[in-house]
């Protein structure tokens, strides 16, 4: 139902998340009412909610952008309460104000939504005085503070592992698709037989950006967290990984984009066809060695030595099919290139 998709996600956040963001809100109401017992934490247990973010580096921005607003806010109420007094219609004006300085200083909208709020609930509690305002600073700054330790100190998040699997199924599927454009240079396809292989291979697209996505998270989890030498270093090799599969992948899909355009049944019949269809399938042989050692349960292999050839020397194509075949071994030598590596190669 798309009105549901509206308010709800497609899957729920780790309940450990939850705990965190209990565990800060508690702790935030709780040292707020001892230190400043003539109001009710709520600015303390707000900022402490909001901080508790999915990695540690997150919760420090949360916390810088919720406490400049709150600064702010407090400030524009303090200085329109003293000015017009206790009156309805000043956190009106309050509103306006606050979205418009938002606006003028080219705050993020996280940060242009707490000023309005902070300044809202000052008047609303009319409490507009320089010592309220210097309270609720201090106590916004209090539950941020809280949020960023509790969240580095309860297993602080690392994305370490869901970029592994992203990288891992893209350098399989990499190597499936060209088992898939090999079968399909080895005997006549049918129509729809052609159009799926150039489908699925459209699909390494999508993957190559989940698996940046994915690389992008985990760098964000492991700044500033506490664990992050103990996955550095698998992470690097990921994007060392990832930087090997992106240019095979774009020529993959030219390669197979070329066997679709120019397909016909006697493709298969050439000699130098035969010869491509051997080094994809040597190709997706040497593709699943690089992920090898990124798997945490690789599958056997029947050898585990590159098998990649020496570039192809093939006789001239008849005149109908030199165009796709001169594609194809074009990419094919960029896709060699990229498995064997510029420093294997040297």
């Amino acid at each position: 139902m798309r009105f549901a998709g509206e308010f709800r996600a497609s899957r729920r956040l780790p309940l450990l998340q939850v705990a965190k963001s209990i565990v800060a809100t508690l702790t935030a109401w709780l040292l707020g009412g001892l230190l400043f017992p003539t109001t009710l934490p709520i600015f303390a247990a707000i900022a402490a909610l909001l901080v508790v973010q999915p990695s540690v580096n997150q919760s420090l921005g949360k916390g810088i952008e919720r406490s400049v607003g709150v600064i702010v806010g407090v400030i524009l109420a303090s200085v329109l309460g003293l000015l017009l007094g206790p009156a309805s219609w000043v956190v009106l004006l309050a509103i306006i104000v606050a979205s418009l300085t938002s606006w003028g200083l080219k705050l993020t909208s996280g940060t242009s939504n707490q000023v309005a709020i902070s300044a809202m609930l000052v008047l609303a509690l009319g409490q507009a005085t320089p010592q309220y305002a210097l309270d609720r600073v201090l106590e916004t700054v209090l539950g941020a503070f809280i949020g960023i330790v509790v969240n580095a100190l309860i297993v602080p998040p690392v994305l370490v592992e869901p970029a592994r699997r992203a990288v891992v199924d893209l350098g399989l599927e990499v190597a499936a698709s060209m088992d898939r454009l090999a079968h399909g240079l080895a005997d006549p396809q049918r129509p729809a037989d052609v159009s799926g292989i150039i489908i699925e291979a459209r699909l390494l697209r999508p993957m190559t950006d989940a698996a940046e996505q994915a690389l992008d998270d985990a760098r964000e989890s492991l700044a500033l967290n506490p664990r992050r030498q103990s996955h550095r270093r698998e992470l690097e090799q990921l994007e060392a990984l990832l930087e090997r599969l992106r240019p095979i992948t774009t020529q993959l899909i030219g390669m197979t984009r070329a066997f679709h355009d120019h397909y016909d049944e006697s493709l298969h019949d050439e000699p130098s066809v035969r010869s491509i269809r051997d080094e994809l399938e040597r190709a997706a042989h040497d593709v699943r060695l690089l992920v090898r050692p990124a798997e945490r349960e690789p599958e056997p292999m029947t050898t585990e030595i590159p098998v990649l050839t020496a570039p192809l020397a093939l006789a001239p194509p008849r005149s109908t099919h030199w165009v796709v075949i001169g594609s194809l071994m074009e990419d094919l030598r960029r896709i060699h290139e990229g498995i064997v590596g510029e420093d294997d190669a040297g």
